[in-house]
């Protein structure tokens, strides 16, 4: 909304939005946990016109929200090309069709420069990059094609389990992790002595980074500072180093525990 010029016109929010968002948290507005475990009564006392939502969020709140008349949209994203769209289809919404359009275009401009600055072409280095660490998850598609901007080649299946063996045994040059609701908090050097991956090359290069929650797990224009992030990790050469990122240190004295 803000990016469209409307935030004035948000009423209520998650906690997660602020990561995103500063400018929501000014008091004005109810602040939420999370669509997950926000129930329909918690959102109903903000009186909304429109209720958004993006995955997983609870049906039967839904169903609550949809019996009080209020109108519903959820988000299910897979792509940047589903993000462009669902842009536009809330600024359209709003009344303000334009406005999304010329946000979405922005971040495909924004997304091609990286690309064009990382010399538009493969480096062969291969990028794991997960989104949960309990199980492990891989992150989601639109986190492969950032990778693939930033010229590497994403491991693995965007958003599904895989084990630390089998990213053992693949051995990626590049690992990133972005904890859904961590922030900057992953625990970088407790993963390599857990999964037992002090042997990974991206581990002993010291090529193993968090990027801050926000910036890829979050579908919008944040995701230009997330291609950011990750183009430094590739292209440490081309570009200063990008607020929201976060390099492992091997230490000498590393203990490794069998996972």
């Amino acid at each position: 909304m803000q990016d469209i010029g409307l935030l004035d016109h948000v009423v209520a929010c998650t906690k997660y939005c602020l990561d995103v968002c500063p400018a929501a948290g000014d008091g004005s507005r109810l602040i939420i946990s999370d669509s997950w475990t926000a129930h329909a009564d918690e959102i109903g006392a903000a009186k909304p016109d429109l209720v958004i939502a993006s995955v997983p969020y609870q049906i039967e709140s839904v169903r609550e929200i949809l019996q009080a008349g209020v109108r519903f949209l959820g988000l299910a994203p897979r792509t940047l090309d589903d993000i462009y769209t669902d842009i536009v289809a809330i600024s359209s919404i709003m009344g303000f069709r334009e406005r999304g359009e010329k946000v979405a275009n922005t971040m495909k401009e924004s997304f091609q420069r990286v690309c064009d600055a990382c010399g538009g072409n493969k480096t062969g280095l291969r990028v794991f990059s997960e989104e949960w660490g309990k199980p492990i998850i891989a992150s989601q598609h639109w986190v492969a094609e950032l990778v693939e901007f930033a010229g590497g080649t994403f491991v693995g299946e965007p958003g599904q389990k895989i084990s630390a063996e089998t990213i053992k045994q693949v051995d990626p040059d590049v690992l990133t992790a972005a904890w859904c609701g961590a922030g900057d908090r992953v625990p970088l050097e407790k993963i390599v002595e857990q999964r037992n991956w002090s042997t990974l090359r991206a581990v002993r290069d010291g090529r193993l980074f968090c990027i801050n929650d926000e910036l890829l797990n979050t579908p919008a224009s944040n995701l230009v500072a997330g291609l950011q992030a990750i183009a430094w990790a590739l292209h440490p050469h081309l570009f200063p180093k990008p607020p929201g990122i976060r390099q492992f240190r091997p230490s000498p004295n590393l203990k490794v525990t069998q996972s």
